[in-house]
């Protein structure tokens, strides 16, 4: 898969980049597939971590050019003086138009690579908002105050409301048209319907944070043609069967 890169800034200290879902951010310990910084690497020569979204995750991304400023924004994120916004599709009607998950996350004792909820897990705090409400869906904005590994999915699971399309914290299920439009009828000749999304609905949307020389950044990432066409049909179809 051949990924073009859309940068959102770039400076003397770091890249900003507004990656794509199904990307890793950073190469996986197997090195099976390319990843960000890999393409990053390539064009720049040397690039540094400071954070990282998951794979299906699209959205606004910031890598360091060099060791001191690696540090410095390194330093901002351990610290949680960056503000994180995304926003994500879930499952359902949430009871709470708002509020805010303060539950300690830890890996989960028997399934390897993932995260739970657990008593003796690290502090981890997520505010969400409920932007726009359909039967089947709520469309949210989440502010995410620590940076645990899968903590807005984790979170949300927890809730009872997780991610739309997320395979190991959610039903993994694709959004269909046929799922909320009353009148829905495949095209001649269309043997299957094609899902309006298919991948983690979630976008790291919006990253704050003050760069090297001391500007002060707002970086947003526009959201994605997936999550764009999803939220216009359940828009214009997803609302008659509210009650």
């Amino acid at each position: 898969m051949k990924h073009q890169l859309e940068l959102l800034l770039e400076t003397d200290d770091l890249v900003a980049v507004n990656k794509p879902a199904g990307l890793l951010s950073i190469p996986d310990r197997e090195q099976s597939e390319p990843s960000l910084k890999d393409l990053l690497l390539q064009k720049y020569g040397s690039i540094y971590t400071v954070h990282r979204l998951d794979k299906e995750t699209s959205g606004v991304i910031v890598f360091a050019k060099n060791e001191n400023s690696h540090k410095f924004l390194s330093k901002q994120f351990e610290e949680r003086a960056t503000e994180k916004i995304y926003n994500g599709l879930v499952l359902g009607k949430l009871y709470e138009t708002e509020g805010i998950i303060d539950e300690p996350i830890g890996e989960h004792p028997v399934k390897k690579g993932l995260m739970t909820v657990v008593r003796k897990g690290k502090p981890s705090i997520t505010s969400y908002r409920v932007l726009e409400s359909f039967p089947l869906y709520s469309w949210l904005e989440f502010k995410i105050l620590t940076g645990r590994t899968h903590q807005i999915r984790v979170h949300m699971k927890h809730l009872g409301h997780p991610i739309v399309c997320d395979p190991y914290y959610g039903d993994g299920k694709p959004v269909l048209l046929s799922s909320f439009k009353k009148k829905f009828n495949l095209g001649k000749d269309v043997l299957e319907e094609r899902p309006l999304l298919n991948r983690l609905a979630l976008h790291a949307r919006e990253l704050r944070f003050t760069d090297p020389s001391g500007v002060a950044r707002a970086l947003e990432a526009p959201l994605p043609k997936d999550l764009r066409a999803t939220l216009q049909q359940l828009e214009k179809y997803g609302k008659p069967f509210a009650r």
